[in-house]
């Protein structure tokens, strides 16, 4: 068994970071010591690196337990992982193009060479989103 900060060093996750999945039912400590801490077994352990890696991967709390609740029955088909899966990427994808769009406008509105900031394209386009060439 495993203390909450053993979890921590092994996985990375910051200890109030564990009590806030534990929170949220995303793990559980499957047992206390006599001093009321909190111990985890080794599928503790694996379920945090799972959600640890899923949150890298930039999946919602939501995706993730989910993909815990599949997880937990191997004889299923994959399908709904995938579909998981494909809907985080087309999300990733129009953040993606919508990053284009902002770094195409900041490159833009940064090229300003006035001589003061009355004169400032960085100031003046802040101040009126019309002299803005994309939208963002």
């Amino acid at each position: 068994m495993l203390s909450i900060g053993d979890l921590s060093k092994r996985t990375g996750v910051k200890i109030p970071t564990i009590r806030y999945y534990e929170q949220m039912g995303l793990i559980a400590a499957e047992e206390r010591s006599e001093g009321n801490q909190r111990r985890f077994s080794r599928e503790g352990l694996k379920r945090l690196s799972f959600i640890r890696h899923s949150r890298d991967l930039g999946f919602s709390i939501d995706d993730i337990r989910e993909l815990l609740n599949l997880s937990e029955h191997p004889e299923q088909p994959c399908e709904d992982a995938h579909i998981i899966a494909t809907r985080h990427l087309e999300d990733v994808r129009h953040r993606l193009r919508k990053l284009k769009r902002l770094e195409k406008e900041l490159k833009r509105v940064s090229a300003c060479d006035a001589g003061s900031v009355a004169d400032c394209n960085v100031i003046e386009t802040l101040a009126d989103h019309e002299h803005c060439i994309t939208e963002h």
